[in-house]
């Protein structure tokens, strides 16, 4: 990698450059008025000189530079050429944006030398020929090269602007994923916890009430709980590992439809009588669909226990047309429906439907109860 100058290295090498330009010029002048002296190698210095300042006054550096050529020619020093002292400074004026006054000033430079050559007898033809055209050829360049620098200059900061703006927006799309990956998680976590805590809260109901009469059904009842809760307890864990190694794709594959039999055995073991309908062959539906159905139908089991005063609940799954359709049907009777379709179970099973692409209808059933319908790709577009 080549290291790149600073700007004060390059303004000294630039007014150092001039000095020994002229200087040198001086040195191997003809038709001086005077032989070389002092004078005019502190012109040469001052030629350089101003340079140093040229970022700062571009425009009054070049202006001070072709003055300082028309004082060095009147007081008869050796010629140094009109156009080339002044070289670096259009050159510094291009490169700082003053393109249009590097050319003015070039213009004056070439046409006040024109115009004495002319009065001094030089003929035309030697003068179209070679000196006008050597001048006009040393602006033109110190211009152009200007000109040239500052575009690529200008070309590095557009593309280094899109780069932090590329860097920018891959942050805030790593952002929108992490708050999304939250979110998930937040959603998974409620359903598998809500799910276990009505469990739980069935069996342990249970338990105190068998104490001391039927020891057997105490037994069932804290085994029960005690089986929720150590599932609920691994995939707690399997969550955080999650977080721990930052992985996406982990959590997807952690459900899926062929957990949904444990989900009913543990509604089951609850009281509800379960009928469970699942024509789903393997590898019909993505990892992310199966999760998402999971999720909906332990949410829709957790609510019937919660609030449906149910005897029984029918889930029900099958894949056509590329479309999975999902159904949880109970026979509740119990008057918190309300309650449960305004709370935040159904309206988390209706937004993970929705960013799996598909639907989600809740309500009293046709025959009484009420009904969870999902409808969800089958495949996810790629």
């Amino acid at each position: 990698m080549t290291a790149q100058l600073t700007p004060r290295a390059t303004d000294l090498g630039l007014a150092l450059g001039t000095v020994a330009v002229v200087a040198l010029t001086i040195g191997a002048g003809v038709s001086a008025e005077r032989d070389p002296s002092p004078v005019a190698y502190a012109f040469a210095v001052g030629f350089g000189a101003v340079l140093l300042v040229r970022r700062r006054w571009p425009v009054a550096v070049l202006v001070v530079t072709v003055l300082g050529i028309f004082v060095y020619y009147a007081l008869g020093f050796p010629a140094i050429g009109q156009a080339l002292p002044a070289t670096a400074a259009l050159y510094s004026a291009a490169e700082l944006g003053r393109t249009r006054a590097a050319l003015a000033v070039g213009a004056v430079l070439v046409g006040v030398a024109a115009y004495f050559r002319i009065a001094e007898g030089l003929p035309v033809s030697y003068l179209l020929s070679y000196d006008l055209l050597t001048n006009v050829a040393l602006v033109a360049a110190a211009v152009a090269l200007g000109e040239s620098v500052r575009a690529r200059r200008r070309s590095r900061e557009d593309q280094e602007r899109l780069r932090v703006a590329a860097l920018a927006e891959q942050a805030a799309d790593a952002e929108r994923r992490m708050e999304a990956q939250r979110v998930r998680i937040a959603r998974d976590l409620h359903d598998s916890i809500g799910h276990t805590v009505s469990v739980v809260a069935v069996h342990a109901g249970v338990a105190a009430e068998a104490v001391g009469r039927d020891d057997a059904l105490a037994a069932a009842s804290i085994a029960q709980v005690r089986e929720a809760t150590g599932a609920t307890l691994r995939e707690l864990r399997a969550t955080v590992r999650l977080l721990r190694a930052s992985h996406e794709g982990t959590a997807r594959g952690a459900v899926g439809l062929a957990g949904v039999g444990a989900l009913a055995a543990s509604a089951r073991a609850a009281g509800l009588e379960v009928d469970l309908r699942l024509d789903v062959p393997d590898g019909a539906v993505d990892g992310a669909i199966g999760a998402g159905a999971y999720r909906i139908v332990q949410e829709a089991l957790t609510n019937v226990m919660r609030h449906a005063d149910a005897a029984r609940v029918t889930v029900a799954a099958g894949v056509a047309d590329g479309w999975l359709d999902l159904r949880v049907d109970d026979d509740g009777t119990g008057p918190v429906r309300a309650a449960a379709t305004a709370g935040q179970g159904l309206r988390g099973m209706a937004e993970r439907a929705a960013l799996l692409g598909g639907t989600l209808a809740s309500g009293p059933g046709d025959g009484g109860g009420f009904t969870v319908h999902a409808r969800l790709p089958a495949r996810l577009d790629a």
